[in-house]
């Protein structure tokens, strides 16, 4: 390291203001210009007198300063953002950076700082590296900086756009990381609603685009819905596509497109996409079917038509059609049940089915309950609502609907006071736990007034949410293939809802069982909930009929793990999970429930340009005299200390700046004359002038 101990400089202390030096100088020049027009001899030494005189006024004197010599700083720039982790990019940056740390290690008069961006846990939509470069600069003045060296793909998304700031860093150069001929295939989404009306498509606008040298023209897309079968499509590369897609339900709808990989592509983290679309109904209509009048009939009308979501179609049996009296056929205003048009043409128009105290009256040919079957098992829902006809020969359950029912009557009814309680796995499930009446949370022993009649009923499928009385079912929910059935083995809700012995919680109850029956996900048992936090992904279930539930995860770049779901005080199974990296991460019950959470943006621009390119970096280097470098094409170049305004890089080198900055650190100052000393040299100039001049006269 060189040293510059001490240094000298010539430095002025004025005796007088600047002011009063300027105003001495005229004065003298004036006079020695008059003295000259009368006698010219002697004008030299006049003019030395003055200069002479004027010199001890400004006061010449030596400056000694003490000088500490400062290194200069040279800064590595690591990119570790996630294009980084593709080929063999992380393992050239690695030798590099261990090459050049070696190679300038032997520069004494040098420091290196190696800054890393992203840091180790951080996972960025975008790569910026300025800004950790303009951090880790922050303390080092300008004239101390050496360069920089950024070991990059060249993917840099905060490289300052003003050209006024392309020299402040010194010379920069780039050394590029991947390969020249990269190939790589994404798929970008152009635009995607976050909302759709349940029943209705939306539209996806989307895009494949391919670096130039794949050489292909169309692309396979795969476009995979909600436990749906895939669908698998061609289209032209380069060229915005637009496609339709069903919302089929409320809440989330999963839509996920994929376009097939090409060969040696750089990555395929971007070949895919997953859109959530929560679906929000327009309007809910249900079909609402009574048996004869009773007193809980304007219990379910008045909890249907209160909501203004909802498109109630009621009818109620009156009159058979065989029913014989003596009422003129004239007079009669009742008007003959639709059943074609309500169970055969317009039957998939409803979303809900309910049947309150229905019973067999041959009014409804039985070929129509095999339309309701299928209605459900297609993804259709069905409430059962039990009167004492129920437990008779004339049950619905006697049609082809006991494929469907969960509960087998068998014959009994009970007429007797019972309050209806909680089974413990209605304690847990979403439709049941947690409800309140008059604000306070029931437990085992519920304020709840009773209820006065059940039907009995043995349930063979689904599950018991609440029992009635002697301990029999009163409330089941069960899952039909795609559809989903709740029956109630009872008529007596309509007494809560009276306030019979202070009532009961009658409308959200039965609000929460239409929920449940119309797929709303907050009323899932089995449904996975995944959250996004930054960069943790908690994965939560209410499964709790399966503790330790394992499920599977596949990350953005394919790979797939199995995590396993814990108990936790709340009731519900959780993970947490810190996520790597950016792209989209799918989860997968053993049921087939898929799920996903999305790390960035849709597009994140980290993934929406992948390819190692010069281009972003050239113009920074080429003002900085700087250079641009492959590393898969050259062996590391040597590195050389150059001083400034020199172009800093050659065909096989690169150059950092070198400054010889320094810092002072003591200064003298010494006078060039005494004032003694000067004073006795103008008193002899002066004299040896007036008697040189007194001589010649």
């Amino acid at each position: 390291m060189e040293n510059f101990n001490t240094a000298f400089a010539l430095h002025f202390a004025p005796t007088l203001p600047l002011s009063w030096l300027i105003i001495a100088g005229v004065a003298g020049a004036i006079l020695l210009a008059l003295g000259s027009l009368g006698n010219k001899r002697g004008l030299i030494l006049r003019i030395l007198t003055f200069g002479l005189f004027m010199l001890a006024l400004i006061n010449p004197s030596l400056l000694e300063q003490q000088r500490e010599a400062v290194k200069d700083v040279a800064i590595i720039v690591v990119d570790q953002s996630q294009s980084q982790k593709t080929g063999e990019r992380a393992e050239r940056t690695e030798k590099a950076l261990t090459a050049i740390q070696k190679k300038l290690e032997k520069y004494k008069d040098l420091e290196l700082r190696v800054v890393k961006a992203p840091g180790n846990r951080e996972i960025s939509k975008d790569t910026r590296l300025f800004d950790a470069l303009d951090l880790a600069m922050a303390d080092v003045p300008q004239k101390r900086r050496a360069g920089v060296i950024f070991l990059t793909d060249g993917q840099i998304h905060d490289i300052p756009q003003d050209p006024a700031l392309f020299k402040k860093y010194g010379p920069v150069h780039g050394l590029l990381t991947g390969d020249k001929n990269e190939r790589d295939r994404q798929l970008v989404i152009l635009k995607a609603p976050a909302y759709g009306i349940v029943g209705q498509k939306v539209s996806i606008q989307y895009k494949i685009e391919d670096t130039h040298n794949t050489g292909q023209s169309t692309a396979s897309v795969t476009l995979k819905r909600h436990n749906g079968k895939p669908e698998v499509f061609f289209v032209p590369v380069g060229e915005e596509q637009t496609l339709d897609v069903d919302i089929e339900h409320a809440g989330q709808n999963i839509i996920e497109l994929s376009v097939q990989g090409i060969p040696d592509e750089i990555t395929e983290a971007n070949n895919r996409a997953a859109l959530l679309v929560n679906g929000v109904r327009d309007r809910l209509r249900v079909l609402l079917v009574s048996g004869q009048p009773h007193a809980g009939g304007r219990t379910w009308r008045d909890l249907l038509t209160s909501d203004p979501g909802v498109d109630l179609v009621h009818f109620t049996i009156l009159r058979e059609p065989d029913k014989l009296d003596s009422t003129p056929q004239n007079e009669l205003s009742l008007i003959a049940f639709p059943f074609r048009e309500l169970f055969e043409i317009k039957l998939y128009d409803f979303d809900l089915i309910v049947f309150d105290r229905y019973r067999l009256n041959r009014i409804l040919p039985s070929n129509y309950f095999n339309n309701i079957v299928r209605y459900v098992e297609e993804g259709g829902a069905l409430l059962e609502a039990s009167g004492p006809s129920f437990a008779s020969q004339d049950s619905v359950y006697y049609t082809s609907l006991m494929n469907i029912l969960p509960g087998i009557p068998t014959g009994a009814v009970i007429r007797k006071p019972f309050i209806p309680v909680l089974t413990e796995g209605g304690k847990n499930h979403p439709v049941t736990k947690d409800i309140y009446w008059n604000g306070i949370l029931q437990n085992d022993t519920p304020n709840w007034g009773h209820w006065l009649r059940q039907v009995v009923i043995k349930r063979e499928d689904g599950e018991t949410l609440m029992d009635g009385a002697d301990g029999y079912p009163l409330l089941v929910l069960d899952r039909v293939k795609e559809g989903r059935v709740a029956q109630l083995s009872s008529d007596h809700i309509w007494l809560w809802s009276r306030g019979y012995e202070s009532g009961g919680p009658h409308a959200e109850l039965l609000r929460r069982v239409v929920h449940w029956l119309m797929k709303e996900p907050e009323l899932d048992e089995k449904a996975l909930d995944v959250q996004v936090d930054k960069n943790t992904i908690t994965v939560r279930s209410r499964n709790y009929a399966q503790p330790g539930l394992s499920i599977t995860m596949t990350k953005p770049d394919g790979k797939t793990d199995t995590i396993t779901l814990d108990n936790q005080k709340d009731g519900w199974l959780e993970v947490k999970i810190e996520a790597d990296q950016l792209g989209i991460y799918a989860f997968e019950d053993p049921e087939g429930q898929r799920r996903f959470a999305i790390i960035g943006d849709l597009n994140p621009p980290e993934l929406r340009g992948v390819k190692t390119t010069p281009d972003l970096l050239s113009p920074l280097t080429q003002a900085s005299k700087g250079s641009i470098k492959w590393l898969s094409d050259n062996p590391m170049p040597s590195i050389r200390l150059l001083a400034a305004g020199r172009n800093y890089a050659g065909h096989n080198w690169i150059g950092l700046r070198r400054n010889h900055d320094f810092n002072v650190t003591g200064v003298k100052d010494r006078p060039l004359l005494p004032p003694w000393l000067a004073a006795l040299i103008l008193l002899g100039m002066a004299t040896f002038t007036w008697w040189r001049e007194g001589r010649t006269n």
